[in-house]
């Protein structure tokens, strides 16, 4: 089952090169993925702690390299977050776009690599589909993107051959130093690495997965590829391209070393805290809609860092659902804000105003955008209120100042969409060249959907908060762990 989320789309998009099919055969091959994810939700087992639907097979073993596949609560959960950005960017691109069958075949080549990076359990494996994420991305930026797509496509694949090579060679470190030598996640002797190597093994981990989620001082390539990006391509970006960041970090970085974990857990939420502010400030100071899209992201990553250092039950539970909420928010503001500008013609604040005008705006568009922005300032009763919920009381006992910080940090991104909200949505139109074209059918379904989906998970939290629970529960009690023994070690050591 897990072999085919990974082997459809990536043979699919082998199809759509030779030139066989087109946009309905993209839009199917992206739609099957998407009902497999959904139906393992109905077989999954909430109460199992370890994986579930594995797949083994040996691939090099002398070289300690196997096929092997395995999903918990979080990786359910990208799965599906995939397999729903993967199709809405198909629904959301233009049907004249150039080299159709390209640009289709590239995204499902993508979404394909995407899921084996989510399932695998071989650490090379795990960095093959994580590379080959990069050559799709990258042409989907440097041919699709604006005017300064070459740059952008650049400057992001420097970014991300300076993550690889941090993440490869944490990788090595793990296989060589190990014993017995193995590649295998649930193989690897931990108590073979002293503290002081797992935490340098942590650091190369954080830089590697901090350059794609982003974190600042990391995050420089995102403005450019988003901004430059054509509105499906950035929906993956922001959608699903940041969540292998935040899941690699979770899942290599926290449930492999959480000792070292807990050892730099105060400086990791106080990193969380200042991202927040960082995001939210550099966000205010825009002028271009889709640029403040893309700072307002490097915010919400800071969330996720904040309840990842926490490390409770509470906070580790909001950590996964805000990695789908930011997925869905963020898809929907970058399909809204790419049909406002193929509507009027621009993204600049300072040009766009009366959006919600009934008559010769925007209405529909304009309705769905105020949702958006609610939801990425966490206003309750949308599906960001829950994850940062989850996130600000799971982490408020141990870090009250960063959560503190990070809570001020909701009122600071309320700020900013309310200026976006109110100078394109509101305000009189110019009655001699505000004269749109209408939004047809088409295009209004991908943000009908994302909007029901952030309204339904908002109302109705648990159906997405359970499945990720058993997960946080045992991670949290490893760290727990982990911590207890640090302090008793200490408090030997002084007495």
């Amino acid at each position: 089952m897990l072999s085919l989320l990974i082997g459809l789309p990536m043979v699919g998009s082998l199809g759509l090169f030779l030139g066989l099919g087109g946009r309905r055969l993209a839009i199917v091959l992206a739609g099957i993925p998407l009902v497999i994810s959904l139906l393992l939700f109905r077989d999954f087992d909430l109460q199992a702690t370890g994986m579930q639907w594995l797949e083994h097979r040996d691939w090099i073993p002398q070289l300690g390299l196997n096929y092997s596949l395995g999903l918990d609560g979080l990786s359910l959960l990208m799965l599906a977050l995939n397999g729903l950005i993967t199709l809405i960017a198909i629904l959301t691109t233009e049907p004249e776009v150039k080299r159709p069958n390209l640009f289709y075949g590239l995204i499902l080549l993508m979404s394909g690599a995407v899921n084996g990076a989510f399932t695998t359990q071989n650490l090379i494996l795990f960095f093959l589909f994580y590379e080959l994420v990069l050559i799709p991305i990258y042409l989907l930026i440097s041919i699709w993107g604006s005017n300064k797509r070459d740059y952008a496509a650049i400057k992001f694949l420097i970014y991300t051959a300076v993550s690889a090579v941090f993440l490869l060679g944490a990788f090595l470190a793990i296989y060589w130093i190990g014993d017995p030598h193995s590649f295998e996640l649930a193989e690897i002797p931990i108590s073979d690495f002293s503290p002081a190597v797992q935490t340098l093994l942590l650091l190369a981990l954080i830089v590697a997965f901090g350059i794609k989620m982003p974190l600042i001082p990391f995050h420089t390539w995102l403005p450019d590829a988003y901004g430059e990006s054509s509105a499906p391509v950035a929906m993956l970006l922001g959608g699903v391209l940041s969540k292998l960041g935040t899941y690699g970090l979770f899942r290599f970085g926290l449930q492999l070393w959480p000792q070292a974990w807990a050892d730099l857990a105060g400086i990791l939420a106080w990193w969380g805290a200042v991202a927040v502010l960082s995001g939210a400030l550099a966000a205010i100071a825009q002028k271009d809609i889709k640029r403040m899209v893309a700072y307002s992201s490097i915010g919400h990553m800071g969330y996720i860092l904040l309840g990842m250092a926490a490390a409770t039950p509470i906070s580790l539970t909001g950590v996964m659902v805000q990695m789908v909420a930011h997925g869905l928010i963020l898809a929907l503001l970058f399909d809204l804000v790419g049909l406002v500008e193929r509507k009027v013609g621009t993204r600049d604040l300072d040009v766009l105003n009366g959006l919600l005008n009934p008559l010769r705006g925007l209405p529909g568009i304009s309705a769905l955008l105020i949702l958006g922005g609610m939801a990425s300032a966490g206003i309750p009763g949308l599906v960001g209120f829950v994850a940062e919920f989850l996130i600000f009381q799971g982490s408020y006992s141990d870090f009250p100042l960063p959560t503190l910080i990070g809570i001020l940090g909701t009122g600071l991104t309320a700020v900013y969409f309310v200026i976006l909200l109110n100078r394109t949505c509101f305000g009189k139109l110019d009655n001699r060249t505000a004269y749109y074209p209408s939004v047809q059918g088409w295009e209004r379904i991908p943000g009908l959907i994302l909007a029901g989906l952030i309204l339904w998970f908002g109302i109705q939290p648990m159906n997405l908060v359970k499945w990720p629970q058993q997960l946080a529960f045992t991670l949290s009690t490893q760290v727990a762990q982990t911590h207890t023994v640090i302090l008793a070690e200490a408090s030997e050591v002084s007495g």
